[in-house]
């Protein structure tokens, strides 16, 4: 995510503001260039992506504290700090991988139903990015 010189940074010391405008922004490009036709129908697209970026901003904050967890006792500064990078790191590819679309694998089709020679690669990546561990054998 790093890159784009043309949008804020998300990390901008200046104010909390500036990720929510950098996740709102960022949703609005990638949206504007993937689904146009869904763009032009927001009523007031400045709104909309705003408060996006703000649910964005939210839900990683959250899901980053939960990732973090509790302090370790005996933790020192540098260990803490990697832990909560990690946690944000990890947080903001889930966060942002439900709102960013991904470019079509052309060796796969969009759907894919359990006969089909990629399912169990696609059941996999669907279930890791869920956070659901479970194997196919192993649901009811």
């Amino acid at each position: 995510m790093t890159g784009d010189p043309d949008l804020p940074r998300p990390d901008a010391a200046s104010s909390s503001h500036s990720a929510l405008t950098y996740y709102g922004e960022l949703v609005r490009r990638q949206w504007q260039g993937c689904l146009p036709d869904v763009c032009q129908q927001i009523r007031d697209p400045g709104a909309f992506f705003a408060v996006l970026g703000e649910v964005i901003a939210q839900r990683i904050d959250e899901l980053a504290d939960y990732l973090a967890g509790d302090d370790p006792p005996g933790e020192g500064y540098l260990a803490k700090v990697a832990r909560l990078t990690a946690a944000r790191d990890r947080a903001k590819g889930r966060v942002l991988g439900e709102y960013l679309l991904l470019p079509p694998d052309e060796d796969r089709p969009v759907v894919v139903d359990r006969g089909h020679p990629s399912w169990a690669e696609v059941d996999a990546e669907q279930r890791e990015r869920l956070g659901d561990p479970l194997s196919e054998e192993g649901r009811p």
